[in-house]
């Protein structure tokens, strides 16, 4: 007998929808039902990629005897994380606050009025790993609840007072160029040089991070981080983490040298780490960099792309009820496949009959292709070419296995992080590479959907599945699309993608801004909600108020208008103490202060229809990485919708190029060298 999620549209909340648990989709249905029983309310928060929900929801949920006791006691909700990261991010910082640690699935209990009075992640089925079992704890929170009640409340309202006082931001002082130098300064400082990244296991990524300190190297004219940047890039790359055979990364290693990887893969993290090679590609051309940012690009568009143009959220860790059975091999199996060729994929990758995770080969580089060649006496081409074959002929073999669950959604926020990239890519590859043209046309369909799908009648929403949106959208959704339409009007010129962009930022700051600094996290007209949540710190995804504040930046630089840009810095000052004391937590709030302290370059170009000149001053802008830069474009002279272009017109008859900084415009050029001198000077 289904419950009540049975009409939801979320992968997460259909996986629930046969337990025998009533479960509830956050809403007035099942808020009401607690007030008006009286009852706690029992909220489970999760995502369908999540290992440990999974298991929670086996051995709990679709017990009958659990459930039993949860429908007698409680009213139980169940949230897709991903959908509703406002709930998420009320309810993890009330568990953080109660248990000194949070994670998914979230497991909190609340009073009817919304407050929070116990809080864990997991629960095990029987007393294990020194915790108490699932329904000790349900039995001894109903009975609290019947006999304490009074003290209950009294601590949901301590924990309330708590976490909404963290809500509260104060000005703090303007950061400068040498404020952003001593911290890139303090991050390599304490960077793991032995095996990469910051932290133990398990170890994430950190590309944001990786972002600043490139951003604060191009600027600062210092390139001792470029050498961090580009041993974490690899050890990253070469571990487990990286999919040599498919491309993409999972969510995170295990361990601390990363070897055996968390297998999930979601859509933001493949987005900001392949931005991050991509600018390292820039920086170092490095073919290694560019060979990961077309791998990862390449499996967005055959693994995690709707036929419409969308992106997917994420690709489970789970196949067959095994977490990475999908993704490892065995030395017979590696060996049936690649025959001949297996000795030197063996070597390459260190396969061995008693594999390197519990029997099985996760795949992960040990020995580079130099050493190889040397070894096998080939040339360093044809070791890379052999390799390459090997790859496509196990990624045919594994394509017949049963696949893990993809999470179909798509997600406004994390496609406008994808976008960003793809167009990015597709302009900078533009020259070197026959794929651009695929790259780009991937961008402007996904720009397309979400204009069209997920901005129905004109009103944006967070959330498509099947036709269907979700009601709410949040900070993160409209700042991060507008930056990534920003990004795909600089690489194709289409004034349709900019005026899109700046209406969403009226929009946006219409709707969230905050009077005190920086933007709430949910619209002026969201109810049902404990409070309303601003959360600064960056977290798996950049702030959403982080992400504001650097199409805040941009928008002005295009515009001319002061107010976006005063929005921006009343922004940074709220966050600079923070940054200046946890820099790891707020890496994309150090590159909006970065783009911030810099001397922000508007680069124009415009020409004649088929002028060949226009090419060629485009490729200035695009062939070195230029962080700093804003760029517009007509070869019509027609596009006089946006400011940049106005009153622009050619010199000697030829495709002309302009870069103004700090209210100074250079003289017009013509000449593809000394545009590029203008822009990096």
């Amino acid at each position: 007998m289904p419950n009540h999620l049975i009409s939801e549209n979320s992968p997460y909340l259909l996986q629930h929808a046969n337990n025998p648990v009533e479960w509830y989709a956050w809403g007035e249905e099942a808020l009401t039902k607690a007030k008006k029983e009286n009852k706690p309310i029992f909220l489970s928060i999760g995502y369908a990629a999540c290992h440990w929900c999974h298991v929670m929801e086996h051995e709990s949920f679709e017990d009958p005897n659990t459930a039993a006791i949860m429908n007698a006691n409680f009213v139980n909700i169940k949230v897709d994380r991903e959908e509703r990261p406002d709930l998420d991010n009320i309810y993890m910082q009330a568990t953080v606050a109660m248990t000194g640690s949070g994670g998914w699935p979230m497991s909190v209990f609340l009073t009817p009025e919304l407050k929070p009075f116990y809080a864990g992640t997991y629960f095990p089925p029987v007393r294990r790993y020194n915790m108490p079992s699932f329904t000790e704890v349900l039995e001894g929170l109903a009975n609290a609840w019947q006999n304490e009640q009074e003290e209950i409340k009294e601590t949901s309202q301590k924990v309330h007072l708590h976490i909404s006082a963290s809500q509260e931001t104060h000005a703090g002082e303007t950061i400068i160029q040498e404020h952003l130098n001593a911290i890139s300064t303090s991050i390599q400082k304490s960077y793991d040089w032995k095996d990469g990244g910051w932290g133990g296991a398990p170890k994430f990524p950190q590309p944001m991070i990786l972002e600043f300190l490139l951003h604060n190297a191009h600027t600062s004219k210092n390139n001792t981080s470029h050498k961090l940047i580009n041993h974490y890039l690899h050890a990253m790359a070469r571990g487990g983490m990286y999919d040599v055979v498919g491309g993409g990364f999972s969510r995170y290693s295990t361990d601390a040298q990363w070897r055996v990887p968390h297998f999930e893969k979601m859509l933001y993290d493949n987005a900001l780490l392949t931005r991050a090679y991509l600018h390292a590609w820039q920086v170092t051309h490095n073919p290694f960099y560019k060979q990961i940012v077309e791998e990862t690009l390449g499996f967005i568009a055959n693994e995690m792309t709707h036929p419409q143009g969308g992106f997917y959220s994420s690709l489970d860790a789970d196949s067959e009820g095994e977490e990475g059975k999908f993704y490892t091999w065995s030395l017979e199996e590696i060996r049936h496949i690649l025959k001949k060729d297996s000795d030197l994929f063996e070597a390459a990758y260190g396969v061995t009959a008693n594999g390197n995770w519990e029997g099985k080969t996760v795949l992960q580089r040990v020995i580079d292709n130099t050493t190889l060649a040397a070894r096998f006496q080939l040339d360093e081409e044809t070791v890379q070419t052999k390799l390459a074959e090997s790859h496509s002929r196990l990624y045919s073999a594994r394509a017949k296995r049963i696949r893990p669950a993809t999470d179909d959604k798509v997600l406004t926020a994390w496609n406008g992080l994808m976008l960003a990239v793809i167009a990015e890519a597709a302009r900078t590859f533009a020259e070197t590479d026959v794929k651009a043209a695929n790259i780009l046309t991937m961008a402007t369909r996904n720009a397309e959907f979400l204009l069209t799908h997920l901005r129905p009648s004109g009103e944006l929403k967070r959330s498509w599945r099947n036709g269907k949106t979700t009601n709410e959208v949040f900070l993160e959704d409209y700042a991060a699309l507008i930056l990534g339409l920003l990004e795909l009007y600089q690489t194709d010129f289409n004034p349709h993608w900019f005026n899109t962009a700046k209406e969403l930022t009226d929009e946006m700051i219409e709707n969230f801004n905050d009077p005190q600094g920086g933007f709430f996290d949910t619209r002026k007209s969201s109810t049902s909600l404990l409070f309303r949540p601003k959360d600064i710190q960056d977290n798996a995804t950049p702030s959403g108020n982080a992400l504001a504040c650097e199409a805040l930046i941009k928008i002005a630089a295009y515009t001319g208008e002061g107010h976006y840009r005063d929005l921006a810095e009343k922004s940074l000052e709220a966050v600079a103490t923070l940054a200046h004391r946890y820099p790891l937590g707020f890496g994309k709030w150090l590159t909006a202060a970065q783009l911030a302290t810099d001397t922000l370059k508007q680069v124009v170009i415009v020409a004649e229809a088929g002028d060949p000149n226009f090419q060629g001053l485009l490729q200035a802008t695009r062939s070195v990485y230029t962080p700093n830069i804003v760029t517009a474009a007509s070869s019509t002279l027609k596009s006089e919708s946006l400011v940049l272009l106005q009153n622009r017109s050619i010199v000697n008859e030829r495709a002309t190029a302009y870069v103004c900084e700090g209210f100074i415009c250079n003289q017009p050029t013509n000449e593809a060298d000394v545009l590029l001198q203008q822009i990096i000077s």
